[in-house]
């Protein structure tokens, strides 16, 4: 050998088959994360859409009642105007 030759790197397949099967194992892992992490998700999802459905009806439930309050205070300016002109 010269001393301008690089002598290189050699890997044996017996080195390169335990690096696949790590990556393989990673990856095996991650996607079982992932798996987890969009159960998680749609569970989420739903929660959402029934506190969404919850609101919805709340506010239903709510909206006579400022439209009493108006109602009631455009009766009771009517009312002092009529003792005022009586």
């Amino acid at each position: 050998m010269t001393a301008g030759q690089d002598p290189g790197v050699y890997i044996s397949p017996a080195q390169m088959y335990q690096e696949v099967r790590g990556l393989a194992q990673t990856v095996g892992r991650i996607e079982s994360k992932i798996d987890g992490i969009l159960d998680d998700t749609k569970d989420i999802r739903t929660d959402l859409s029934d506190h969404e459905q919850r609101l919805r009806s709340l506010e239903r439930g709510r909206w006579p009642l400022p439209t009493l309050g108006a109602l009631t205070g455009v009766a009771g300016a009517a009312a002092g105007v009529i003792a005022l002109i009586r």
